[in-house]
């Protein structure tokens, strides 16, 4: 092979190399931009995400008075009582949160923000839900046609502190949980309680939905806890529902 030959091919090959990395670095650029966009989206997503109160959404220990609706129920609640901030702001609402503290039932305060923050077994915070329901279903209701058909004995056994229990079959969905029911002043309440366990240390107990009027249903959660003092913290609740209900004239 000719000295010219070996020249042209080493320059040929030269000339390849140059075009690979001129295509390479043609890509490396907008790889890098995006790869960045993706970074920083991913660390603003994370932060938005992060567990913990968001400003947004942080309790106030105002008690001005907010005048709301949900369904065609007016009230007039205290804006520390209300954990949904937009909710503030009054007006109709789909749904309002509120948090007050057994058994003194005080709203927010800053002296008490770690009671509120705190989720030990036995802590103080109840919290209560009002949620617009055109077609409330009575609690018995509740408990035929949507509880009845998981339960292992219709009729129940005697629980602790006059309560009726029920225990629902495995692979209902509830198996995890106990079913309460209570006879307060003529109404069924209805206590839905997590189970304790090692990874559930500090269980709850839900009163599931009872209609209040005729277009909102309330639930309200507390500490499993406090379960032996049910009727104490019914009343409470209806003490609190009745303070801030506004009557039509």
């Amino acid at each position: 092979m000719l000295e010219s030959d070996h020249w042209d091919g080493a320059k040929m090959s030269h000339v390849n190399q140059k075009e690979d990395i001129h295509q390479h670095s043609g890509w490396l650029i907008p790889a890098a931009f995006l790869f960045a966009i993706l970074l920083l989206s991913g660390l603003f997503l994370g932060w938005y995400l992060r567990p913990g109160p968001k400003t947004s959404a942080a309790p106030t220990d105002q008690a001005t008075l907010v005048e709301l609706n949900v369904g065609t129920q007016a009230f007039r609640i205290p804006a520390n009582y209300i954990q949904n901030s937009a909710a503030r702001s009054g007006g109709t609402q789909n749904s309002v949160s509120l948090a007050a503290l057994f058994p003194s039932w005080h709203g927010y305060s800053d002296a008490e923000a770690k009671l509120f923050a705190g989720n030990a077994p036995d802590s103080p915070v109840v919290r209560l839900s009002l949620r617009g329901d055109a077609h409330p279903l009575q609690t018995r209701d509740r408990l035929a046609r949507i509880y009845q058909p998981y339960i292992l004995d219709p009729q129940g056994t005697s629980g602790p502190f006059g309560l009726t229990q029920y225990g629902f079959a495995r692979n209902s969905g509830y198996e995890q949980q106990d079913l309460f029911a209570g006879e307060d002043n003529g109404r069924l309440l209805l206590f839905l309680c997590e189970q304790p366990a090692p990874e559930l240390a500090s269980p709850n107990c839900l009163v599931t939905d009872q209609p209040l009027g005729n277009s909102v249903s309330l639930s309200w959660r507390f500490k499993r806890a406090w379960l032996a003092r049910w009727r104490e913290l019914s009343l409470g609740v209806n003490a609190l529902m009745a303070r801030f209900e506004t009557k039509a004239n």
